[in-house]
């Protein structure tokens, strides 16, 4: 049994709270780590560290601060082995996805480096008789970070990589569902070189979310989860006068026309639909074939492939297709919306229910399910299951399909498998969602773009990493200047105005 630690200001500091968390290992159920749930006070002492520590940060030119961020992605590439393996035991994914975890953050801080060309200002040269204007990028200060279990090494590094780089300082608050890696994180930066205090982890409950939204010294909060927790985190962010982005649940769709390579689809539809145990706010988790004639191809095409997935935990190799979900609340919610797809009509094609692996018959295994004939009245069609669990929606036409998409509450990623550009680019154009595939199944986007989806799956006005970011942690401050080439007699009474 291992008793885990926040990390403040520079070290690893044991709780103080009396209350911890179990940390499981989902593939045997066991608990294998104890993780400490910070006091409002512990959140506070983090805090006061931070903004003795920020202004010297601040200070620190932008190249240095990203020398610092680039010997980061160096010990990053050393260690993402030990990274992956400590992820993998925490969360459940295989081996492969977890590395994918770490390498999806390392690339978001590796466009961070560029901060010295992303800090730069606007300047206007004799905006007036000896006038100049210029803008500055500065940084706010004490910014925030709430991050989930599913990502514990991406997601993170989205948040604290540009906000560091702008000169702010950050306090991490991870899932205490899987808190090790973030630790793990925050001593390569200090490694790196990074000052102590500027990156502080706090592992903790709502009470330690309620004492960074109710913070002073906090500026900033970001959030990914539940739209639930998304909306309050958002609506007491801003009533506190912080500067908030939320992202919340998702129900993505993929439309496949009948033109599609439907080879080509399935594959698609299985790795994003199973891949992470579904466990990823950008899995498809609805496939909506268009025509009756379509749909039947596409599941004969599904059956065989889903059929065939191998599930275990991640030491039985780099051949596994998803290993176990986090906890056993969430196998049980899982399991729970699955019976109530059979129970309001849906054809369960694939059935996982069940699913036991010998030797691991108290991990939090779940097998691979998949439904035809699905509705929209369907809690499984209604929900995000985040479990393997992928339903079929027919359409009959095009029109039908995209409305699907368009009406679902949610609108974080979609995509469309078609050879018809037309097809397909209508489709972009028209969709109400976020991010968009064509023939891409999961689109979520590079670095030096931004990740960001649309109605109730996102809260806020700017999206993750890309240029977003460094909108995001930092304030646009404009000077206006003038140098007179002479002595001046007398003062100005009225407004000034371009002459």
């Amino acid at each position: 049994m291992t008793d885990l630690t926040h990390w403040i200001n520079g070290k690893r500091v044991k709780g103080t709270s009396g209350r911890s968390a179990d940390v499981f290992n989902p593939a045997t159920g066991e608990v294998q780590a104890r993780c400490p749930l910070a006091s409002t006070a512990e959140v506070d002492a983090a805090i006061a560290g931070a903004q003795a520590a920020q202004p010297a940060w601040a200070a620190t030119n932008p190249q240095r601060r990203a020398r610092v961020l680039m010997k980061f992605v160096s010990l990053l590439n050393r260690d993402m082995d030990k990274l992956a393996e400590a992820l993998s035991r925490e969360h459940g994914k295989t081996l492969p996805d977890a590395a994918g975890d770490v390498q999806r953050g390392l690339e978001v801080v590796e466009y961070c480096i560029g901060a010295p060309h992303l800090l730069k200002g606007e300047f206007t040269d004799s905006a007036g008789p000896g006038i100049d204007m210029y803008s500055m990028r500065q940084p706010l200060g004490v910014t925030a970070g709430i991050t989930p279990f599913n990502f514990p090494a991406m997601i993170p590094m989205w948040m604290f990589a540009p906000a560091l780089a702008c000169g702010n300082a950050f306090i991490l608050k991870p899932s205490e569902r899987d808190p090790s890696v973030p630790l793990m994180l925050a001593e390569l930066m200090q490694e790196a070189g990074l000052p102590d205090g500027v990156l502080q982890v706090v592992n903790g409950d709502k009470e330690a979310v309620d004492a960074l939204l109710h913070s002073d010294i906090v500026q900033s909060i970001g959030f990914v989860g539940s739209t639930p927790i998304a909306a309050y985190i958002y609506a007491t962010g801003c009533a506190n006068g912080k500067r908030v982005q939320c992202f919340g649940g998702a129900k993505n769709h993929m439309i496949v026309m009948p033109d599609a390579d439907m080879d080509q689809a399935a594959d698609a539809l299985v790795g994003a639909g199973y891949g992470a145990a579904g466990e990823r706010c950008m899995a498809i988790s609805v496939a909506v074939p268009v025509g009756d004639e379509t749909a039947d191809r596409l599941i004969s095409k599904l059956v065989p492939r889903i059929e065939k997935l191998k599930v275990g935990p991640y030491t039985a190799g780099n051949d596994v297709d998803f290993g176990p979900v986090v906890t056993a609340a969430a196998k049980a919610n899982i399991e729970r919306l699955v019976q109530s797809g059979v129970d309001q009509g849906a054809e369960l094609v694939v059935d996982g229910r069940g699913f036991a692996m010998q030797g691991y018959e108290e991990g939090f295994f779940v097998g691979a399910h998949l439904f035809d004939r699905v509705t929209k009245d369907m809690d499984i069609y209604k929900t995000e299951i985040f479990g393997p669990v992928l339903s079929t929606v027919r359409a009959q036409t095009y029109e039908e399909a995209i409305g699907l998409a368009m009406d679902h509450e949610y609108g974080n990623g979609t995509a469309i498998f078609t050879r018809d550009g037309d097809t397909a680019r209508d489709f972009a154009n028209r969709i109400n969602i976020g991010m968009v595939g064509v023939n891409v199944p999961i689109p979520v986007p590079l670095a030096y773009h931004t990740f960001g989806g649309w109605k109730k799956s996102v809260f806020g006005d700017l999206n993750q990493h890309g240029p977003d970011a460094f909108k995001f942690y930092t304030r646009t401050k404009t000077v206006t200047a003038r140098w007179p080439s002479g002595i001046k007699e007398g003062g100005e009474f009225s407004i000034p105005v371009m002459e």
